[in-house]
């Protein structure tokens, strides 16, 4: 029936937010954000993507009886481990671009007028403008800065791009497009099986699609709480949530990799395949 298969869909999608590749990625991003609401935006914008595939990919398997190789499903999953690799690179190298502008930071010279009024104030930490995370010397009472809060990498690409809003949200949509992939086929095999009727099989798809989004939207809000309350009150340990985060994804997508390519036979003559 539709309440059935509405609640059925809704509530699996919710569930299938928490596998633990999807929840590992979203965090790589989520790291970087400074409150609960942009992280809340963040996972309904992977629940999307993932939501666009499963309904392309899955729907083509339903309504045109799609066979998927073996190859070719274990690629679509091998793309998913590839891309926790380079979102744990990218986090760790963002770290250590910090850490590296913190270290070779050097004083700068102010005005005479400043040094009478502000020389107790002056002092070196990492600050942020907007998104944008670095350090050198300034001071806050009163307030002297080198440079206009609007002379950074990010505020130039805000200019330049200001008008188009999307462009943050196109690494979050991208991973869901990428999950979505990898996904897609068992989804479609099980509903196909169970339900039997094309028509019903791609409702369910859509209510499970719909049940994705505000799972991740959930989990990406409260993966954002530690995140928002340290970037706050303790950049260090901001630092070292980031870092955890990005070793975890490293990791996790090198193990995913090597079992897809190897324990599966994907880089051998013996691909091995069984959609779940």
């Amino acid at each position: 029936s539709l309440i059935t298969i509405s609640a059925l869909g809704f509530f699996l999608g919710m569930r299938h937010a928490t596998d633990p590749d999807h929840v590992i990625a979203i965090t790589t991003i989520v790291a970087r954000q400074r409150s609960i609401k942009s992280a809340a935006v963040i996972g309904a914008v992977w629940g999307i993507g993932h939501t666009l595939t499963i309904l392309a990919v899955g729907g083509a398997i339903i309504l045109f009886t799609w066979v998927i190789p073996p190859r070719v499903g274990l690629s679509m999953e091998l793309a998913v481990g590839l891309m926790l690799i380079i979102l744990g690179i990218m986090n760790l190298w963002g770290v250590l671009r910090i850490a590296r502008a913190s270290k070779d930071t050097q004083p700068v010279l102010l005005d005479h007028s400043a040094q009478e009024h502000a020389a107790e104030h002056v002092h070196i930490h990492a600050h942020s403008h907007g998104d944008y995370v670095h350090t050198h010397a300034h001071g806050h009472a009163p307030e002297t800065h080198p440079h206009p809060p609007d002379q950074t990498p990010l505020a130039r690409l805000d200019r330049r791009l200001g008008g188009v809003r999307v462009y943050q949200l196109v690494r979050p949509l991208v991973v869901g497009v990428v999950h979505g992939l990898a996904g897609s086929a068992a989804l479609a095999l099980l509903v196909v099986t169970t339900i039997g009727s094309s028509a019903w099989s791609l409702l369910y798809l859509l209510v499970f699609g719909v049940g994705t989004v505000v799972g991740m939207m959930l989990i990406t809000a409260a993966i954002g709480i530690p995140f928002a309350a340290t970037g706050k009150h303790s950049l260090q340990l901001n630092t070292g949530l980031r870092v955890a985060s990005g070793v975890i994804s490293l990791a996790f997508g090198l193990l995913l990799a090597y079992q897809i390519g190897f324990g599966s036979g994907l880089f051998t003559g013996n691909p091995r395949w069984l959609p779940r």
